[in-house]
């Protein structure tokens, strides 16, 4: 896989194609993205996923703050994990955004990316207003000689997949939809920071987690059983915290902190990744610390249990 991000420096072969902006690569990206590589398969060319170096609406609303299951690099990383030959990342840009999809079809895809047939989603729009239908698009293709093809539906036990679900899955602390739609534990990754160090003085020493992407949406505020993978290639177990930490008074800000178990020594400055297993319980007010303690003991145990290797 080559992801390719300067079309002008790169030597498109015929190719079949899809387009979507692939945020996430979940169960149902992956499932396009394996009807592609068939089909190119099946008519000896190149397999091309065709996505875009931001979001679009970051382009139509000046405002407009996107949160992310995988913002770019991520998706990169992502996206070279498939088992197409090559992605192209567009850059979106108000004069992307103007072209209708049969200007996007002619200018783009045809002159300067050779794609000779063109999957569609089937339920992807593409185009200025988003306004076409798929019978518009093969008509386009006839025109310009791209074979148009929809897509089979992804279903997996009645389970509706799209970003937006998982999305609004994780903001709602239903982690079970989030991880069966991702095929794997949603992650964030980030940098460890000074803290105020009220987790250690309560004897659960925590690790402040600063994220990399300002774009990456962060879950539900709460308690969560995660893995914590270290830049060694070490993963702990541990207990995480998202929210501004009632009991000791914090404010509004809200924090991400992680309490591994079995691990003594300093991260600071480290690189780290969480992986988010189960969502344990909302984050709560107590009226001491010793009642913070005690249910922070709970939750300890409830971890352990959870991530027994």
């Amino acid at each position: 896989m080559k992801i390719i991000t300067s079309i002008e420096q790169h030597d498109f072969r015929p190719s079949v194609a899809t387009i979507g902006f692939f945020d996430g690569m979940h169960c149902g990206h992956r499932f396009l993205v394996h009807q592609v590589t068939t089909l190119a398969q099946e008519r000896g060319l190149e397999s091309l996923l065709i996505s875009f170096d931001r979001h679009p609406r970051q382009v139509m609303q000046a405002d407009y703050r996107p949160q992310l299951l995988s913002p770019f690099r991520e998706k990169c990383l992502l996206l070279e994990q498939s088992e197409a030959d090559h992605a192209v990342l567009l850059h979106f840009d108000l004069a992307m955004s103007s072209l209708s999809a049969y200007e996007f079809m002619r200018d783009v895809l045809l002159k300067q990316l050779h794609v000779r047939v063109l999957l569609i989603g089937y339920d992807h729009h593409f185009g200025h207003g988003a306004c076409d239908t798929f019978e518009d698009y093969v008509r386009y293709g006839q025109e310009l000689g791209i074979e148009v093809v929809q897509s089979c539906e992804y279903q997996n036990q009645g389970l509706h997949v799209s970003s937006s679900a998982i999305r609004k899955a994780l903001l709602s602390g239903d982690l079970d939809f989030a991880t069966q739609a991702l095929q794997r534990y949603y992650s964030l990754c980030g940098t460890v920071v000074h803290g105020f160090h009220i987790g250690s003085a309560l004897g659960f020493p925590t690790a402040n987690v600063s994220v990399d992407s300002e774009e990456k949406l962060i879950p539900a505020d709460g308690v969560y059983a995660v893995w914590v993978d270290l830049s060694d290639g070490v993963s702990y177990p541990g207990m995480l915290n998202i929210g501004n930490r009632p009991t000791m008074d914090n404010g509004t800000q809200t924090t991400i902190e992680v309490h591994l178990l079995a691990f003594s020594g300093s991260l600071y400055g480290q690189q780290l990744t969480v992986r988010f297993v189960k969502y344990l319980r909302s984050e709560q007010r107590f009226a001491n610390k010793g009642e913070l303690v005690t249910q922070l003991q709970k939750d300890r145990i409830q971890v352990e249990q959870l991530l027994k290797r």
